[in-house]
């Protein structure tokens, strides 16, 4: 259960970054983060007061009260600072140095981490499961790439894989954090989590004079960018759910498939063509998710 629920949190967590791509096309990233955070934060915090209220799904919908509801919010916030500050160094990242570089080493880096810290932590791992989580992570290092971006210099480069490890350990932090926020409840932690993340949004457009993209130019990009974030919050409510139902090392490199429903996405809704590199990429997601499942 816990595989097939980080299996369907790659998939919106992949659909949510092709929709806030699509969005970035039209408008500024932070213009688009400053409304895909709202978005996010408004549908979880409905969805959490309603399941509060009519008790649904028990302990995983816990609300507020309590030492163990209060560490939840403790963690869900965390998360919500580190995934917005990751955000932004991705794009950031995405906006000055070749991708090829960013999206891989970020990719991996939000893997590793969350992997190692569950491996140290002597979480049981059968050799087919390891097996299957090595391929995993190659499969997200082939299907992250992209084309070479032009005569780009060895200091872009560089550059460009200082921002992806940046973002990649943030992404990583945020998974570890959103573990955390897991065993005190789902639905508070992960509200609390797109609401911090807001502010962070709005705050970074206040900081550098940026409107989100309600006003302006930017508008032609709102449908979209509403989109993006309800998709990545149910993304968040799926990771969290699977790190609840089985191994947490595991679920943290299905997820880290992501970029894989992003490729696809764009090949079927926008034409374009999928490199060979790529194409290998998601054949060896395949197998190894049918490793690790088994």
């Amino acid at each position: 259960m816990g595989t097939i629920l980080a299996l369907a949190a790659a998939v919106l967590y992949g659909s949510a970054d092709f929709l806030g791509g699509a969005a970035a096309r039209r408008a500024r990233p932070l213009a688009v983060l400053a409304i895909t955070a709202p978005a996010g934060a408004a549908i979880i915090v409905v969805a959490a007061v309603v399941a509060s209220a009519t008790g649904l799904g028990g302990h995983a919908t816990a609300g507020l009260g309590g030492s163990a509801g209060l560490t939840g919010v403790a963690w869900g916030a965390a998360a919500g600072v580190v995934g917005a500050a990751g955000l932004l160094t991705f794009y950031t990242g995405f906006s000055v140095a070749p991708m090829s570089v960013v999206a891989p080493i970020s990719a991996l880096a939000s893997a590793l981490l969350p992997l190692g810290v569950a491996v140290a932590q002597g979480e049981p791992l059968s050799p087919a499961v390891i097996a299957g989580g090595v391929i995993c992570l190659a499969a997200v290092a082939l299907v992250s790439l992209e084309p070479k971006a032009g005569a780009r210099s060895a200091a872009d480069r560089l550059r460009g894989l200082g921002y992806g490890l940046a973002s990649g350990i943030m992404f990583g932090l945020f998974f570890l954090f959103f573990r955390s926020a897991g065993t005190a409840g789902v639905l508070w932690p992960v509200a609390v989590a797109r609401l911090v993340g807001t502010v962070v949004a709005i705050g970074a457009c206040l900081a550098v004079r940026v409107r989100p993209a309600w006003s302006g130019t930017d508008r032609a990009a709102l449908p979209v960018a509403l989109a993006s974030g309800v998709v990545d919050a149910a993304a968040n409510v799926c990771y969290v759910l699977a790190t609840r139902s089985g191994l947490f090392g595991i679920a943290v490199v299905v997820t880290a498939l992501y970029p894989g429903m992003t490729v696809l996405l764009a090949r079927f809704v926008l034409g374009e063509r999928m490199r060979l590199v790529q194409r290998i990429g998601l054949v060896l997601a395949g197998v190894g998710l049918i490793l690790v499942t088994r």
